[in-house]
């Protein structure tokens, strides 16, 4: 790749810790704002190149929500380009470890993932000279706080980017709020600031969201989610007309409930579009008797109705009737269950017509209808756990098939590449 040229703001974050710079008195950097802001390649380029200019023999992390993530997001653009400056970069991938040397110089820099509590565990015992903390908000605070805690050496210093979440989030009471006190240099950066994206390209990343999610990636700011999670989206002005003769694929999701409602949806494949064609839904306390995981296999052939069906996605918790589905003949995928994540890769397809609801399934256009953040929980988005049956079948189609599929054709890092 040729390198290309830095914005304001980004050059700033480049040189911040420069001999020469007005801002080189702060122990840590903070970058928050949009998606595809330009904050990840700068600052993993001003990270290395501080680790490079101060230290010899030393070690630092680059630490994301995965080694995977990090390997996607940051590794994969930064390589090559710290090779066209000069650096050699050595990663032993069985260690998650890069070694980088310049001019004599040599330091190691670890991957490390904290996708959860049990994270911090894997970062004690280490002592660091400088940490990257990619996408910091999406980390727990035990692994982030332990990061922080592990970098003992003498001028050591901090490096945070992240897409905005909740105004209650820890990072943002905790770092942004207290950056003062906490000696830290704070830039908000909006896709105006990365001048390799093109005005058409800024429109697109504008059209992906909406509601909370674009007042956070697109506007970068830390606010609640409220009111309706799919708020675009009108039951009587969206829903098509269901599709005639053969489709080119089916899948049917399932949200498993006893006592709850279960759900499920028929999807169909058509020239890129999957549609919901058909749904059953079935309320127990409606109609007070409960049936059993062998009805619902029947519920399910039946609205298959002879068609093959390529796969059941299925709600990763419901293991009896995943084994009854299985033993029925049925091809069943455990669904990817990360509902923020989840709900806005559902928001996207649905918002890009990538998958649509059809005029008859009433239930997942009641419950689209009501479907709601809910204002009691603290410090976390969560919506309400009423009407969101046949949308929890929905989000596990939409991101464990459609997703997938929209990956495969290579246009879909809009959701799942946040930078």
């Amino acid at each position: 790749m040729k390198i290309k040229k830095f914005s304001p703001k980004q050059k700033r974050v480049m040189c911040w810790w420069g001999p020469r710079s007005a801002d080189r008195h702060f122990d840590a950097i903070i970058c928050d704002g949009a998606v595809r802001s330009g904050k990840t390649l700068c600052m993993g380029l001003s990270f290395v190149c501080w680790a490079m200019a101060s230290f010899r023999g030393a070690q630092f992390a680059f630490c994301g929500k995965s080694v995977v993530s990090l390997r996607r997001n940051l590794l994969q653009e930064l390589t090559p380009t710290l090779e066209e400056l000069g650096f050699r970069c050595r990663e032993r991938r069985s260690e998650n470890l890069v070694v980088i040397g310049r001019n004599g110089r040599e330091n190691r820099f670890y991957l490390m993932g904290g996708k959860d509590e049990g994270s911090a565990a894997f970062i004690q015992g280490v002592t660091l000279a400088g940490v990257l903390l990619d996408e910091a908000a999406l980390m727990p605070r035990s692994f982030v706080e332990q990061a922080i805690a592990r970098c003992s050496v003498q001028g050591s210093r901090l490096w945070f980017n992240c897409n905005p979440e909740g105004p209650q989030h820890w990072f943002y009471q905790e770092w942004i709020l207290k950056r003062e006190t906490r000696n830290a240099l704070y830039l908000h950066f909006t896709m105006e600031d990365n001048p390799s994206l093109s005005a058409r390209i800024r429109q697109r990343y504008r059209s992906s969201y909406s509601g909370a999610f674009y007042r956070r990636f697109i506007l970068g700011e830390w606010t609640a989610a409220k009111g309706l999670v799919y708020d675009f989206f009108d039951p009587a002005r969206d829903a098509v007309p269901r599709p005639e003769g053969q489709m080119e694929q089916y899948v049917i999701s399932v949200d498993y409930g006893t006592a709850n409602p279960c759900s499920f949806g028929l999807w169909g494949l058509r020239e890129g579009v999957w549609y919901r064609m058909e749904e059953y839904y079935y309320a127990s306390r409606k109609t007070g008797v409960q049936l059993t995981d062998q009805e619902y296999v029947r519920a399910l052939q039946a609205l298959a109705d002879g068609r093959e069906i390529r796969s059941v996605v299925a709600d990763p918790s419901a293991a009896s009737f995943i084994t009854a589905l299985r033993q029925a003949g049925f091809h069943v995928v455990k669904a990817n269950n990360d509902v923020l994540s989840g709900i806005r890769i559902t928001a996207d397809l649905l918002k890009r017509g990538r998958i649509a609801i059809c005029e008859g399934c009433e239930d997942c256009l009641r419950e689209i209808a009501m479907y709601r953040w809910s204002e009691e929980t603290e410090g976390r988005d969560a919506p309400h756990k009423d009407n969101d049956h046949a949308m929890d079948d929905m989000r596990y189609f939409a991101v464990t098939v459609a997703a997938g599929e929209r990956r495969e054709e290579g246009a879909f890092c809009s959701v799942v590449r946040r930078s």
